[in-house]
């Protein structure tokens, strides 16, 4: 009888603990980086500037063709090895999972005469599948043709890209927004490996004109920031809830045994 006791006592206090450790808020953790390569192309008014490389401007821009200083897009890449060694480190090799991933970006004035006045409208952005693109040194007053340039952007394009959303522009030259992207299964994949992720900015409609502080912007605080925050494998909180379960019992069994 007093075995049959026991044995529900310990079965009360795991149900117990399992019941308060299920019920905690699953703990999230989030990894902040800046790109680690960046550059825009442009046609110029018309396609005077389809050669020129742009990668070490202060600034990117995403601008609609027609526009009367041409379209512009913008390339920029992570490198995520970082977040994957932190999420590991905080949660275990490989038991945790994306949660979501954003860019913040920081419009800025059109100061040099190569770009469009900035306008409302809508701009894409999309993963790249191919990360081998180079960002170059060149910029509005000493272009290059070493590196990325609009008219060599659409061989590091192609039908694997997936779309990571459609955003709106308000119009401002100044402040940060951020955006919260799609995560697509190359795109997922990618960033939880902790590879390097690419992405290419567009026009979505005909009017936005979209300028932004790079990655060579003199303050750190505008420069473009990826954020990627992960939560524990829904798995691991269940194992671990029924571990702690387990310890208290056996705990309380002992104690028992010892009196």
């Amino acid at each position: 009888m007093k075995t049959t006791r026991n044995a529900s006592r310990q079965k009360a206090i795991a149900t117990g603990v399992l019941s308060l450790l299920l019920g905690l808020p699953v703990y999230s953790a989030s990894f902040a980086l800046n790109p680690s390569s960046d550059a825009f192309v442009t046609t110029g008014p018309s396609g005077n500037l389809s050669g020129n490389n742009y990668g070490g401007a202060g600034a990117l821009d995403v601008a609609a063709p027609g526009l009367a200083k041409g379209e512009f897009q913008s390339v920029l890449q992570f490198d995520l090895s970082g977040a994957r060694t932190s999420f590991d480190t905080q949660f275990g090799a490989g038991q945790w999972n994306i949660q979501s991933i954003t860019l913040s970006l920081t419009a800025t004035s059109p100061n040099n005469a190569i770009f469009n006045p900035s306008a409302a409208g809508q701009f894409g952005i999309s993963w790249l599948q191919n990360d081998s693109w180079t960002e170059g040194t060149g910029n509005p007053n000493t272009p290059t043709a070493i590196g990325i340039t609009y008219s060599s952007l659409p061989s590091f394009t192609s039908a694997g890209d997936e779309s990571l959303g459609t955003f709106s522009f308000a119009g401002g030259t100044s402040g940060a927004a951020t955006y919260t992207l799609s995560l697509t299964p190359g795109f997922l994949t990618d960033a939880s490996a902790g590879n390097l992720v690419g992405f290419r900015l567009f026009a979505a409609d005909n009017a936005v004109s979209y300028l932004f502080d790079s990655r060579s912007f003199g303050t750190t605080s505008a420069r473009p920031l990826l954020t990627v925050v992960a939560v524990p494998e829904p798995a691991a909180v269940p194992l671990l809830a029924v571990g702690a379960a387990l310890l208290v019992g056996a705990k309380r069994c002992r104690r028992k045994h010892q009196k």
